[in-house]
This record gives C-alpha cells, sequence and structure tokens, in this order.
C-alpha cells in the first residue's frame, strides 16, 4: 500500500478523478487520434513522441482556445479542428445502433451513492443507446444501489455489482483515498470531484460474460475487452486516453518548494480516461505501474493527486503509451486553471469536471451557465427517464412486466381507477439519502418508524429532541424537494448532530399519498430487533425509549411470546403547550382539557379499546382485545407483517394493519406509562378529499371489501370475526 500524502491546495482538488468513456459513443465529440509527426506517418524505432493537446474549435479569429495555447498556438485544419499529425482527419465512426454499451464505476459511501443518483440522470438523458453499468461499491453504496435501480426500472439498463473490498488490494484505482463517484451532467457530462473518482469504461462489442476480472493483474476491475474508436485506430502501444492538465501543477510553480510527482511537461488529468483494458494486460500494466511508483517513493513522501500522480509517472518513462484527447473531454474547473481557453462555445464541451475543493463556488467566467446546467440535473425528476428507447428492442427490466399486466387488468372508466392505479406504482427508491451510523447490537432495542412529506419537516427537530434512539424515515419527496431537504438537515444543528437517523427518500409519483408502501420502506430499513410504528406529528414521552427497551426486556417478548405493545395516544389542539415529562403531568394535562385521548372528538372508535379510564390507575400492563377500526400505535418484532399498499390517501391503512396483527395471534397490550401526544397542523389533501368527496369514501369501502376477502383467503374461518368490521357505519381512520 502506498503510503498517502495530507492533501493541498489543489491536490485534495484533483483527487476526485472522473473516467468517462460513455461520452463518445453516447454524447458525440470530435474524437480523432495521433500516429505520428505532421505531414506524413513516423518512422523509425523508439518511442512515440507526445503530441500536443488537441483543441476543439478554432473560433473566427483564429486563435486556439485550448489549453494547449497556453504552450503557443497550434495549427488548426480548415474544419476547425486540431487533428492528429499522422493520418488525415475523417469523420467520426457512429456506433452501430442499439449496441450495448458497458459504464464502470467506482462508488462508496453514501453521499458519492447520492451523487451518483445525479451521475445516472445526466447519463440517460442524453443516452441513445442500450446501457450496462458496472459498479464497483463497498457494502453501504451496494444496499442503497441496488434498491435504486431496482425501483427505478429504467429500460435497456443492466446494472452489475463487484465488491470493493475484493478489488481494493489490486486497483490502482482504488489506492489512498475512498473510491467515492461523482455525477456526470450536461452539456456531454459533468464530473463532480471530491476527494475521491469515478471511473468508467464499456465495451462496444459485448463479450460472453461481464463478471470482475479476478487476477493477479491489479489494474483491470472488469473482465470486458474494450474497444474504443481512437486507440483502435493508433498504434498498438497508445493504450491510454488523457487530457493536458490544465493547470501548472506538475510544472512545480504552485508556490515555493512546491515538488510534485514526475510528468511529461504540464502532466495529464485523470478525470477523464480512455482506457484499452486488453491491451495494458498485454502490456503488463500491473507490474509497470508498481515499480515506478515503488522507485518514486524511494525520493517522495507520498502521492499529492492519488493515482493521477502515478498514472504521470507512468507516462513520463513511456510516453507512447498515451493518446492526447481534446481539452473539451475535460474541461477543468478550479481557480488555477485556464478552462475558458479551451472552448469557444458551450456547444463544444464534452465533459465539465469540477476538480476544486470549492465546486460551486469556483472561479470561472461561465460558471453560472456550469452552476445552473448541474443544478438543472440535480433536481431533474428521475422519472421521466424511464423511457423506452424507440428501435431497441430489450428485455424488460425485473417486474416491469408483472406490473404492466397488473396495470392492463384496470378498467380506466372505473371510478376508483385512480386507488388501483397508485397502488401498483413502483416509486423509486433512494434509502439512506443521508449518511448514517448502524446501531449497536441491543436484544431489546427499538426504532421509531415513521413517514412524512415536505409539509411535515418542521417535525424532525421536536421528535429527535424526545426520542433519543434510532429512527428510519420515508420522506415522499420530489427530486427538487429531496435537495431542499437535504440543505434543510445541513442547517439544522439538531438533525445535523443526530447519526442515528436514517432518511429513505421515496420519489414522489401519482396523485395519491401512498402512505403504506412510505411505512414499508421504513419498516424494512429498521436494523434493530422492534419498532416503534408511528406517525411523524406525534411526539413521544420523552422517557418512552427507555421504557420501552426495559419493558421488552421485563416482558420476555421474542419468539415464545407474540405481542404488540400499545402506546396510547393522545393529542393537544394548542400549537403551544408545556409538554408533560411523567404520566402524573399528562393526567394533570387531561383533567384540566388541554389534552385529549386522541381523536375523541372525531373518531373515538379508533382508540377506544385501549381503555382510558383504565389506563389512568394501571401500574402494570394489561392485555386489550381486538375491536373493529382500532388503529393504536404499537411496538413490534421488526419482522411483523407489512402495511397493506392497497390503502392510499387516507383511511383504513393502520386499521388494516392491526387486523393483520390479530389475525397473526399478536397480544394486544397496553403500556401503563408509554404515551405519545400528537400535535396540531394543517388537514392534509387527503382527508380533505375524503371529507368532501363522495366518490373517494365509496372507493375506500370498496378497499376494505377487498381487503377482508383477502383476510378470509389467507386465515380462513379465523377472520370471520372481522366480517363485523365492513358492517360498522364508516368513518375516518
Amino acid at each position: 500500500m502506498l503510503p498517502r500524502g495530507r492533501p493541498r491546495a489543489l491536490g485534495a482538488a484533483a483527487l476526485l478523478l472522473l473516467l468517462l468513456l460513455i461520452g463518445f459513443f453516447l454524447f458525440g465529440g470530435d474524437l480523432e487520434c495521433k500516429r505520428g509527426e505532421r505531414g506524413g506517418e513516423r518512422r523509425g524505432p523508439g518511442p512515440l513522441p507526445l503530441p500536443c493537446p488537441l483543441t476543439p474549435r478554432v473560433p473566427p479569429d483564429e486563435r486556439p482556445r485550448g489549453a494547449a495555447a497556453l504552450d503557443g498556438d497550434l495549427p488548426a485544419d480548415r474544419g476547425g479542428h486540431n487533428h492528429s499529425d499522422c493520418v488525415p482527419p475523417r469523420p467520426r465512426p457512429l456506433p452501430p445502433k442499439c449496441e450495448l454499451l458497458h459504464v464502470a464505476i467506482v462508488c462508496a459511501g453514501h453521499n458519492s451513492s447520492r451523487d451518483l443518483n445525479t451521475l445516472v440522470k445526466s447519463v440517460l438523458f442524453y443516452r441513445k443507446n442500450p446501457l450496462h453499468f458496472h459498479l464497483v461499491t463497498d457494502a453501504v453504496a451496494r444496499n442503497i444501489l441496488e434498491m435504486l435501480f431496482h425501483t427505478w426500472m429504467v429500460p435497456a439498463v443492466g446494472v452489475s455489482f463487484y465488491d470493493l473490498e475484493e478489488l481494493k488490494a489490486g486497483a490502482l484505482a482504488l489506492l489512498h483515498f475512498p473510491a467515492v463517484c461523482s455525477p456526470v451532467l450536461p452539456p456531454r457530462a459533468l464530473g463532480w470531484g471530491h476527494g475521491g473518482e469515478v471511473r468508467a469504461a464499456w465495451d462496444p462489442s459485448p463479450p460472453q460474460s461481464h463478471h470482475t476480472y479476478r487476477s493477479s493483474n491489479p489494474s483491470p476491475l472488469l473482465e470486458p475487452t474494450p474497444s474504443f474508436p481512437c486507440v483502435t485506430e493508433c498504434p498498438h502501444k497508445q493504450v491510454i486516453g488523457l487530457v493536458e492538465n490544465q493547470s501548472d501543477w506538475y510544472l512545480g510553480n504552485i508556490w515555493r518548494n512546491h515538488r510534485p510527482w514526475p510528468a511529461l511537461g504540464r502532466g495529464f488529468n485523470t478525470g477523464v480516461i480512455l482506457l484499452r483494458l486488453d491491451r495494458l494486460r498485454q502490456a503488463g500494466w500491473g507490474q509497470l505501474w508498481k515499480l515506478t511508483a515503488t522507485r518514486e517513493l524511494l525520493t517522495l513522501p507520498a502521492t499529492s493527486l492519488a493515482d493521477q500522480d502515478i498514472f504521470n509517472a507512468v507516462i513520463k518513462e513511456h510516453p507512447d503509451l498515451v493518446q492526447p484527447l481534446p481539452c473539451v473531454w475535460n474541461v477543468q474547473l478550479s481557480d488555477h486553471t485556464r478552462a475558458e481557453r479551451c472552448y469557444s462555445e458551450a456547444s463544444d464541451l464534452k465533459v465539465i469536471h469540477w476538480n476544486s475543493p470549492k465546486k460551486l463556488r469556483v472561479k470561472n467566467k461561465h460558471v453560472e451557465y456550469f452552476r445552473n446546467l448541474y443544478l438543472t440535473f440535480l433536481e431533474y425528476d428521475g422519472n421521466l427517464l424511464r423511457r423506452e428507447l424507440f428501435g431497441c428492442p430489450s428485455p424488460p427490466p425485473s417486474g416491469a412486466e408483472q406490473v404492466q399486466r397488473a396495470l392492463a387488468q384496470l378498467d380506466e372508466e372505473d371510478a376508483c381507477f385512480e386507488f388501483r392505479q397508485q397502488r401498483l406504482t413502483v416509486h423509486r427508491v433512494h434509502i439512506s439519502f443521508l449518511p448514517h451510523e448502524l446501531p449497536p447490537p441491543r436484544p431489546h432495542d427499538v426504532t421509531l418508524v415513521a413517514q412524512l412529506s415536505m409539509d411535515r419537516l418542521q417535525m424532525l427537530e421536536a421528535l429527535c429532541r424526545h426520542w433519543p434512539g434510532p429512527m428510519s424515515l420515508a420522506l415522499y419527496l420530489t427530486d427538487a424537494e429531496a435537495q431542499q431537504f437535504l440543505h434543510f438537515v445541513e442547517a439544522s444543528a439538531v438533525l445535523s448532530a443526530r447519526q442515528d437517523v436514517a432518511y429513505h427518500v421515496v420519489y414522489r409519483e401519482g396523485p395519491l399519498y401512498p402512505v403504506n408502501q412510505l411505512r414499508n420502506v421504513a419498516l424494512a430499513q429498521a436494523l434493530t430487533p422492534y419498532v416503534f410504528l408511528s406517525d411523524i406529528d406525534f411526539l413521544p414521552a420523552y422517557s418512552l425509549y427507555d421504557y420501552l427497551r426495559t419493558s421488552i426486556e421485563q416482558l420476555k417478548l421474542g419468539s415464545k411470546r407474540k405481542a404488540a405493545l400499545v402506546v396510547p395516544a393522545f393529542e393537544t389542539l394548542h400549537y403551544r403547550f408545556s409538554f408533560p415529562t411523567s404520566k402524573a403531568e399528562l393526567l394533570a394535562l387531561l383533567d384540566s382539557g388541554s389534552v385529549y385521548t386522541f381523536r375523541y372528538h372525531e373518531w373515538p372508535r379508533g382508540h377506544a379499546p385501549t381503555d382510558y379510564a383504565r389506563w389512568r390507575e394501571a401500574q402494570t400492563p394489561y392485555r386489550v382485545q381486538w375491536a373493529a377500526d382500532y388503529e393504536p400505535y404499537v411496538v413490534v418484532p421488526r419482522d411483523c407483517p407489512r402495511y397493506d399498499p392497497r390503502f392510499v390517501g387516507f383511511g383504513w391503512n393502520k386499521v388494516a394493519h392491526i387486523m393483520e396483527l390479530d389475525a397473526q395471534e399478536y397480544e394486544l397490550l397496553v403500556l401503563p406509562e408509554a404515551f405519545a401526544i400528537h400535535l396540531p397542523h394543517a388537514p392534509s389533501l387527503d382527508i380533505s378529499r375524503f371529507r368532501s368527496s363522495p366518490t373517494y369514501r365509496d372507493c375506500l369501502q370498496a378497499l376494505k371489501d377487498e381487503f377482508h376477502q383477502d383476510l378470509s383467503r389467507n386465515y380462513g374461518a379465523a377472520a370471520l370475526k372481522y366480517l363485523t368490521a365492513l358492517q360498522q357505519p364508516r368513518g375516518p381512520a
């Protein structure tokens, strides 16, 4: 393992290195190669001379705008392009229609997985071919990205995962720094670097297998043998395509006593790399970079720019390996580069590389344009990218056929079509949207599970003050709202200090609120043995977390005793009131009329079986019987039945879950010292629709009837007692 140096101002900026090969095939571009001296083919032995960097376009004043202009003007052909000196310019070959392109990306951690979402959105927006992503991830990123891609269900997109830990010891791309990934954005792609990297590669001629390359050769990460237009048309030894570094870092004049790693001239930036993997293997790349790095480390303390230093040191000794790329394929936006001299029109740009720790705050005369471009894709609705590739038949994503068949069976003339369609909607899910720590293993630990939308964010800080334990929260947001939520958490000292709260974003789609689907997402991501199934507008007693753990232990819950612990629910109509710190204080507020039993005025049936009169005097847990429309808030084992997703919007979503628990013979035990208080808020859109629309209420009744029929099929005669639940007068639930 090579030692790692302390990041410096520009050193840290370049640690994120984008490797975007998808640009040529997906986004087009002017990517010709050089074979020798201008005016003829190179003759004679010896290494190939390093061609000057290429500029994409020469404006009318005939002055080049490329990074190479720093070293003097380069000749340009009549078409305005600086082509290789060895062959006459010729049209860029296009990939065959519907050709499968393979993209490999290294990604680890929570934040990088979030960045990858933006990267993929930009790629999918511009793509014209089927894609297969090969993701080298750690366990955290794999867990997140598997769920994201599985629920995204984008046609003509495949995904394979590879274990980062198994490859880290042998892959140059993974040395010395955390492998984190960056978004790729328009006009062709945008790179976002912050101390890590993205690596991408593909093979336009799909091999028989796309498994991880497992050999002693440390460089290749994938089995496919890439074949790139530029590399394949150039001499056999040119196997690495790079853009010249657009700063003076490797010239050693950034500051006094600056001693960079060796490089050829200004060196190359590894934010974008084209690799011909089969030729790298043949060239013995694995041994080549190791020998070079080991030798340089005899006189240099560490790498400053991670793998970029090693690439440049190898190229310094073997310049025939490199094929310079046009600078528009890696426009480097840091304070010490002259990126604006690389292009004359925005349409010239292929890859934008934010290789500065300042990111969007970097100084550049076009930074507003680049910033707006980035923000556009950051907040772009990813659901719009589920479009088919016209003229490119491909197998549907996993589960898509089943969903389409179910949707095809729906009657659009049905008054309840909206409800049935919403149930079948597959929402894009981004679990662990923000970094959080796994709870330590405790046999009686409890996670608070809840769901919310954007209009309930203000509840989060108070909830964190009341519940010191782990939480799993599902948020129903648009892509734009997800970014607002991110800023909301970052600006809150209370929320940003909590490392045991897991936020899972379910992206908005459809007209009805998928309340039970959200609950199921949050429930599935809880990692403690028990869960407290609550709602976001309830504040638990300050002591409830510790009290629940103690009660679970004392009641000896587990495999031998199935029980749902009932937490009595109360409410206040006051926006400001002093929250009780004990049961005695709560009873005083209850007697004074400042607090009521929950929904006492609107729907007392929902919580009447809790028997609040008995609770006032109780000293020990007591058992209650299930009754129609009962919907308490309960603590249950993590593997409890899931919520029924057919109930969307308002009504019967918790009632159905409690019926399922009772059908599975869970005891309902009321805890004498537990309580939670509902805070007032404006009514939701769905409850307003329930109250104002007879059709809405009729559809809810139809869903109840269907649920009972399913319950009878699943539990037989034991479910007959629930028949009365459908014969009671209708009301909210």
